[in-house]
């Protein structure tokens, strides 16, 4: 018969393995959708700078397109004057088509080849300089006749179709050229914005993901804790308390690190890209926001749960100083994680935005920011009120921008409604959300 002392330890270690297989399962997916916010990051960071270049390399290609046809204009000018004055000043234009031409058709070549060249620019290149050839011999035949006093024949050579259909041919070509290479920036463009659009979804999924892993790490230290209370010697109840609050602390430190790791590697990101900097920095203070809200709600509070003035205070206090007074008041709320981290993301960009455009930044801006319950029993919402003061406030560009979209999608996660409204001293943001009793 087995000991029941050595049943009770075995069952001890099998609790003990399913928390540990549990915590790491936690945080595998919370590591799943960090890393997928990366790659993310990264591949938008990549297609804007493919849609930069590309656009520098179009410009380039279409002022030498450009100048390849402004070479053989000048040329054809300068012949056609000299041949009517028989004035040598005329053939200046003349020469510098000729010189300009060369230099142009190199640049043309060398900036189509140095991306991924289409089988039909490469014979569109070879068309352009054999039909620019054909031009600029046809208009120099014409030049000598007339300086060796062949007059009738350079009229005979200039009045024929060769010099005309040559020009038709060489512009048909140009043309052709132009329009490719407006269509490879359209087609950069467009990945460009598509990666873009992925932001905001990938952003709210890893948001949820990282909900879910503080409800299953929750989950699983209520278990571990409902499990040991149920042991026979208050020694080993002690020893599981213990036990399940390491795996908390554990699992929220593994959480910030992993934060903390993930604004590292974004920042690092655009440390040789000074173009990509505003993009990357946009995306590490949302995800600090996030880091932030989470931080609110590991607080004293066993279940988690969060105090609505220590979420504002936690969001503002990077922005206060003299110059940006803000007046809080509201009853004490008490705010659970699935409420405190989009509300957390609310209201950084509002803090953000009135930096950037709104109260705070000019002197003399305030905020005041109240809330206060309103209904009763199922029906109670919670209303908060946003307001800024400003002597010159700045009307809305009726553009709604990724902040406008994030705060939109926020709400509706709290399963309330954001509301904005522009008056002439100032904006005022009204936000609702069910906080039943």
């Amino acid at each position: 018969m087995e000991n029941p002392l050595q049943v009770a330890h075995s069952g001890a270690r099998k609790r003990r393995r399913r928390r540990r297989v549990s915590a790491l399962f936690v945080f595998a997916l919370t590591a799943i959708g960090l890393i997928g916010s990366l790659f993310l990051v990264w591949s938008t960071i990549a297609s804007e700078r493919v849609e930069r270049e590309q656009a520098n390399r179009t410009n380039q290609i279409m002022m030498a397109l450009r100048d390849i046809d402004r070479a053989a204009i000048n040329a054809e000018t300068g012949q056609r004057g000299y041949f009517i004055t028989l004035d040598r000043r005329y053939l200046a234009n003349y020469e510098f088509g000729r010189t300009l031409y060369p230099r142009a058709l190199e640049r043309l070549k060398r900036k189509t080849r140095e991306g991924d060249i289409l089988a039909r620019q490469e014979q569109l290149l070879a068309d352009i300089e054999q039909r620019a050839d054909d031009k600029f011999a046809e208009l120099a035949a014409s030049v000598e006749l007339i300086e060796q006093g062949e007059i009738r024949e350079a009229q005979q050579r200039i009045l024929s179709n060769e010099g005309r259909m040559a020009m038709e041919r060489l512009r048909e070509s140009l043309s052709e050229m132009e329009a490719l290479e407006q269509g490879i920036l359209a087609e950069a463009s467009a990945d460009a914005a598509k990666s873009e659009d992925r932001v905001l979804p990938l952003l709210a999924v890893t948001m949820l993901l990282t909900l879910g892993s503080l409800a299953l790490g929750l989950s699983q230290t209520v278990r571990a804790t409902h499990a040991e209370a149920q042991a026979a010697q208050a020694a080993e109840l002690a020893e599981a308390r213990d036990r399940a609050d390491l795996l908390a602390h554990e699992l929220n430190h593994r959480v910030k690190n992993l934060f903390a790791v993930i604004l590292a590697i974004v920042r690092m990101s655009a440390r040789d890209l000074p173009d990509a900097r505003p993009v990357t920095e946009g995306i590490a203070a949302r995800i600090h926001a996030l880091l932030d809200a989470h931080e609110a709600t590991q607080g004293k509070d066993a279940d988690g749960n969060a105090s609505m003035r220590r979420l504002v205070d936690k969001v503002l206090a990077p922005y206060l100083t003299e110059d940006n007074p803000v007046e809080v008041s509201g009853p004490e709320v008490t705010l659970n994680a699935r409420e405190a981290t989009p509300l957390g993301l609310v209201l950084h960009e509002l803090a953000t935005n009135a930096v950037k455009y709104g109260a705070w930044s000019e002197n003399g801006g305030r905020i005041v920011i109240r809330w206060d319950y309103h209904g009763d029993g199922e029906d109670r919402e919670l209303a908060i009120e946003w307001r800024e003061f400003s002597d010159n406030p700045n009307p809305p560009t009726g553009r709604e921008g990724f902040g406008s979209m994030l705060m939109q999608s926020s709400a509706r996660q709290l399963g309330g409604k954001i509301e904005r409204a522009f008056a002439s001293d100032g904006m005022i943001v009204a936000i609702r959300i069910p906080h039943a009793v």
